[in-house]
């Protein structure tokens, strides 16, 4: 990958970590305040749900950072980097759940049955984002598997030369 692409991806990382700090600072409280009304438990679910999701996306940009550096690094392929695909994995398959669970929330009240339907579907493919991660992690676990059997030929090819 070329260092400009890691580099556009680190910047649009960037501003979506900026971005989410303003949501945490600015937009949540103002929706626990416009929630005034609701009741207590459902103002507490669905504000906790946004924060959550808001997290949730974090995780999953930092995670990417770190792919990212590792990448301009030439350090991709190795066993540590299962951790960051794992938990990129949970982090989109917990932002799954928690879209379903405020389509679930929204559900009963006054919203619009076709606006439940739409965060039904975001939840859909959120967990198909995270099927098609584990998809990649299997690819880059063939990868390394490759790269080893590779080099393993080498050595024995350095031998018999």
């Amino acid at each position: 990958m070329a260092r400009s692409t890691t580099l556009v991806l680190q910047v649009v990382i960037a501003l979506a970590l900026a971005g989410s700090l303003v949501v945490q600072a600015f937009i949540i409280p103002a929706v626990w305040t416009d929630l005034q009304g609701a009741p207590p438990v459902s103002r507490i679910t669905f504000v906790t749900l946004l924060a959550l999701g808001v997290l949730t996306m974090q995780v999953f940009a930092v995670c990417v950072w770190q792919l990212l550096t590792r990448v301009r690094k030439g350090s991709v392929f190795a066993e540590s980097s299962f951790r960051y695909v794992d938990v990129i994995v949970w982090s989109i398959s917990a932002a799954a759940v928690i879209t379903f669970a405020i389509a679930v929330l929204l559900a009963p009240g006054g919203v619009a049955p076709g606006i439940v339907g739409l965060i039904c579907g975001a939840a859909l493919v959120l967990a198909g984002m995270a099927l098609l991660v584990v998809v990649m992690k299997s690819l880059l676990r063939q990868a390394i598997d490759r790269d080893a059997e590779a080099a393993t030929l080498r050595s024995e090819l350095d031998e018999v030369v």
